[in-house]
C-alpha cells in the first residue's frame, strides 16, 4: 500500500528547459547551441548536481572550452538559466490533493544548491514532508543510494512509496531500492489513474 509520494522536481514539478532560457535571456543565436553543449551536456553540470563545485566554478571551468566573445552570454546562463523553472500546469494542484489525501509528499531531486534560491519561488518547502538535494548529499540519481539516503533520512518504508520521474533511468533507479514507480510523461491524469491501483 502506497503511504508516500516522492517527486522529482526537473519536469514533473518545475519545467526545465534550458533552450527556452537561453531565449528568455536573449542570447546570442549563435552561442546557444555551444552553450547547451558545453554547460547543460557538460560535465560540470553533472558537477553542480553533485554539489562538488560552484557556479563560479563551473564558469571558469566552462569559459576554457568556448570562444571569449561567448563568456558574458555563459556567464549570463550560469547565473539565471533557472528562468525558466516554473511549475507545470497541474502540479500544484496534484501536489494539494495528494497532501490532503493523507499522503506523505516528498522530493527527491538531482539539483545544484541553487534549488533553494528559485524552488522556493513557486512551492513552499515546509509543505513537503521532506526533500533531498543531490548537491547536499554528493550522490545523483540513479545511484541506488540517494533513493536509500531519502527512505533512510525520514524512516520509510520502500514499499510504501511511489516514486515519479520523467527519466527512465531514474524510475529503474527507484525499483532498485525497492519502491514502486512511474514515469511521468507531462500527464497528471494519467498518474491520478495509477495511483488508484497502487
Amino acid at each position: 500500500m502506497i503511504k508516500n509520494i516522492i517527486f522529482d522536481m526537473g519536469n514533473v514539478l518545475l519545467d526545465y528547459d534550458p533552450q527556452a532560457a537561453m531565449e528568455e535571456l536573449e542570447i546570442l543565436p549563435d552561442a546557444q547551441p555551444i552553450i547547451m553543449k558545453e554547460l547543460f551536456g557538460g560535465n560540470e553540470w553533472v558537477q553542480l548536481d553533485l554539489g562538488n563545485i560552484t557556479e563560479d566554478e563551473a564558469y571558469e571551468s566552462i569559459k576554457q572550452r568556448i570562444p571569449e566573445e561567448y563568456h558574458a552570454d555563459l556567464r549570463r546562463c550560469i547565473d539565471g538559466w533557472d528562468i525558466c523553472m516554473k511549475p507545470l500546469e497541474g502540479a500544484k494542484e496534484f501536489c494539494k490533493k495528494v497532501k490532503a489525501d493523507g499522503y506523505g509528499v516528498y522530493v527527491l531531486s538531482n539539483a545544484h544548491k541553487s534549488f533553494y534560491r528559485y524552488f522556493p519561488r513557486y512551492f513552499d518547502l515546509e509543505f513537503f514532508d521532506g526533500v533531498v538535494v543531490s548537491a547536499d548529499v554528493h550522490i545523483v540519481k540513479p545511484d541506488v543510494r540517494i533513493y536509500e539516503h531519502i527512505l533512510e533520512k525520514y524512516n520509510l518504508k520502500a514499499e510504501e512509496c511511489l516514486f515519479i520521474d520523467d527519466r527512465q533511468d531514474n524510475v529503474e533507479g527507484a525499483v532498485k531500492a525497492g519502491m514502486q514507480a512511474f514515469r511521468f510523461k507531462n500527464d497528471f491524469e494519467e498518474l491520478k489513474q495509477h495511483l488508484k491501483h497502487c
